[in-house]
């Protein structure tokens, strides 16, 4: 009698996973499938999925179209028919409608009795959503970068994205490229401030710097909720006018410290006792990461801490965020990757932290968070 397949044999697909894959894959078995009581449901259900997945890049595109043509907006004045949007877009009518209805069916918006459309909830969130509608206007670039996946994912593409962030590989940045990314990245941080805040307390902090802070956006949001702490951004020359001026019209100015400089080439200013990378590693390579914890590490007091705080992969269990999402991200860039919980925390334990911890957010889809403590002497 032949010996049963291992359990292994089953997880790793050699034993009796292949067989019923290829009884799924017969066309024969599919028709049977979706009309037998017990399967047709799950064969439905399995069908729209990779129906929606076909279809994804359509969706997008609506989303986009949306955004460009400020819809929400219009439609935050309240609700509009399909020729009263057409007049102010400039878009013909029966387009109009194609992409009305298009947006209804993705719980954009919703058709009234009387024609008119409105936001649905859904929608609305597009305008309450600090930076969402920025981000969904810069897609437009990776979607180009992803026009031919295969020769992406071979590696035979110059990705625009590469050329968007230019920061990442080091050297000057021209001060009108600044502003634009400096911009997106600050409309961009204030829904992971929200959820970093919300997840890790600065309770009893007294100094905190975030480093590649941009224009201070996130050091913004904690003043708001800590009005004693001492701040300090550090981050390249071309933000510093930006952030100097978002620190005062803020009333920060006394209390906030920016030190101009490259984490890569110059030494990190001493005296805080927290410091803070809010989507920043995942920019950058291993080896670029090490040196900055390295340097952070060597730059925090005994018993400092170091906040993480980024969207990261799943590691074991692959997330659409961070691995069908800002891992292709990344790749554009043309340096850096989006690691799991794990794997930074290896890195931070290997630039000499004594403890690391996950922190639970209310949202990984936006941002997920670490906690490295340097031991007390």
């Amino acid at each position: 009698m032949a010996d049963s397949p291992a359990p292994e044999e089953q997880a790793t697909g050699t034993g009796l996973l292949p067989s019923l894959n290829n009884l799924i894959a017969k066309r024969g078995f599919q028709k049977w499938a979706a009309r037998f009581p017990f399967t047709r449901r799950r064969v439905r259900r399995e069908g729209e999925a990779l129906f929606d997945l076909l279809a994804g890049f359509c969706h997008s595109q609506v989303l986009l179209a949306v955004v460009k043509l400020d819809i929400p907006a219009r439609l935050m004045r309240g609700p509009m028919d399909c020729g009263a949007l057409s007049a102010v877009t400039d878009v013909p009518v029966a387009r109009m409608e194609v992409l009305l209805r298009a947006a209804t069916a993705l719980g954009l918006v919703r058709r009234k009795r009387n024609k008119r459309y409105a936001l649905t909830q859904r929608g609305a969130a597009l305008v309450g959503a600090p930076g969402l509608q920025e981000m969904i206007r810069h897609h437009d670039v990776l979607y180009r970068d992803l026009a031919d996946p295969v020769a992406f994912f071979r590696g035979e593409t110059s990705p625009e994205l590469a050329g968007f962030w230019p920061y990442v590989f080091g050297g000057d940045v021209d001060p009108a490229l600044a502003r634009t990314y400096s911009e997106l990245m600050a409309q961009s941080q204030l829904l992971v401030a929200d959820d970093t805040l919300d997840a890790v307390s600065l309770k009893g902090v007294r100094r905190l710097m975030d480093i590649g802070g941009g224009t201070g956006a996130f050091l913004a949001e904690v003043a708001k909720r800590y009005d004693t702490l001492e701040l300090t951004l550090f981050d390249l020359p071309p933000v510093v006018p930006e952030a100097t001026e978002r620190f005062a019209k803020n009333g920060l100015t006394a209390r906030t410290k920016i030190e101009a400089g490259s984490f890569r080439t110059d030494s990190l200013p001493m005296g805080a006792d927290t410091i803070s990378l809010i989507r920043v590693l995942y920019d950058h390579a291993d080896e670029t990461v090490a040196r900055l914890l390295t340097k952070i590490f060597e730059a925090l007091p005994a018993g400092g801490r170091l906040i993480i705080s980024e969207p990261m992969s799943g590691g074991e269990t692959p997330t659409k965020a961070g691995d069908a999402y800002f891992a292709l991200y990344t790749l554009a860039m043309g340096t850096g990757k989006t690691r799991s919980a794990a794997q930074i925390k290896a890195l931070c334990l290997t630039a000499g932290f004594q403890s690391v911890d996950l922190v639970r957010t209310r949202r990984s889809f936006i941002t997920s968070c670490v906690v490295a403590h340097k031991a007390q002497e």
